[in-house]
């Protein structure tokens, strides 16, 4: 906020607009030297999302797992006028298709700068396959397990942050009679299913409400069957649903919500791609500099400006 100077000496203002001009008590100049605040300016608080990439479901192989969702923080932080805060959205991962390959992690997604704490959310884990060994990967939240090894869930929150970005990935389930039903991936706010009839669902992601409208984050993607029963259902959250002979190719993971892609059940029944992140800030309008890179929606909800970063970019407070 520009502000003039005023002298040590004179009553205390109390100024109501972002210019203080007159004549400044001893504690202003301080305040203002120190904290590069006018008198009376509360500190400016930006509120933020930061979603990554949700990850690839893996390739047929009986059949992969579904994809991990992109790791789900939120921060509030106080940060000064001035401050250059830089965005980078993650993508999705590719999906592992209709080959023994597993799906690939989703990209991460990050606020970085000088004057506040850098905040990471780390890509979704690729869905498992069989010629790999079955396991899901490890990310923001775990890829579901080959159902055909029996392959274990990749874990979630790695890297390990606190509160927690994400959740494990389901177990694949060696059982030829249900179709080999492979693991769902994790989500923001629950562990992927482990391959049953009518549990290889990934895993729900997390509501937020920072836009102004409640809308849910980072769901897993679902595990695909080879067998009589449908692919897993993919996580609240954008999650793609989990490919079968009953129900077709997987869907892929949610573009903006970070969901992993379902995965696939055959060489005919094809895995999906992991959907990209977000990135979103809200601050009070009164606040607000409008200086932007990388082109970001911005929309209002009642005193607060909200921009939300689909690709990368920066704002300047």
């Amino acid at each position: 906020m520009a502000k003039d100077n005023g002298g040590i000496i004179g009553v205390l203002n109390t100024p109501t607009t972002s210019s203080a001009k007159g004549v400044w008590a001893l504690q202003d100049q301080f305040e203002a030297r120190t904290t590069n605040t006018w008198p009376g300016q509360p500190p400016l608080e930006i509120q933020f999302l930061i979603v990554a990439g949700g990850a690839g479901g893996g390739g047929y192989a009986n059949h992969g797992g579904g994809g991990g969702a992109g790791g789900y923080r939120i921060s509030t932080q106080s940060i000064s006028s001035g401050n250059v805060i830089t965005v980078t959205v993650g993508g999705g991962g590719a999906a592992g298709g209709n080959s023994e390959t597993k799906g690939s992690a989703g990209g991460n997604s990050s606020i970085s700068g000088t004057g506040y704490t850098t905040i990471d959310s780390a890509g979704g884990g690729g869905g498992g396959a069989g010629n790999t060994g079955g396991a899901g990967n490890s990310g923001g939240s775990g890829g579901g397990g080959c159902g055909n090894i029996p392959g274990a869930g990749g874990a979630g929150n790695t890297p390990s942050t606190s509160p927690s970005q994400g959740n494990n990935g389901g177990l694949g389930n060696y059982n030829g009679a249900l179709g080999y039903p492979a693991g769902g991936g994790g989500g923001a706010s629950a562990v992927g299913g482990s391959g049953s009839p009518g549990l290889s669902v990934g895993g729900d992601g997390t509501a937020n409400s920072i836009t102004g409208s409640s809308v849910t984050y980072a769901g897993g993607g679902g595990g695909g069957s080879y067998g009589p029963q449908a692919g897993g259902a993919g996580g609240a959250g954008g999650g793609g649903t989990g490919g079968s002979p009953a129900t077709g190719n997987a869907t892929a993971g949610t573009a903006n919500l970070g969901g992993g892609g379902g995965s696939g059940s055959s060489a005919t029944y094809t895995s999906g791609n992991g959907g990209s992140g977000v990135v979103i800030l809200r601050l009070p309008t009164s606040y607000y500099t409008g200086t932007t890179t990388g082109s970001p929606t911005v929309t209002t909800d009642g005193s607060y400006t909200v921009l939300k970063f689909t690709g990368s970019g920066s704002y300047t407070s």
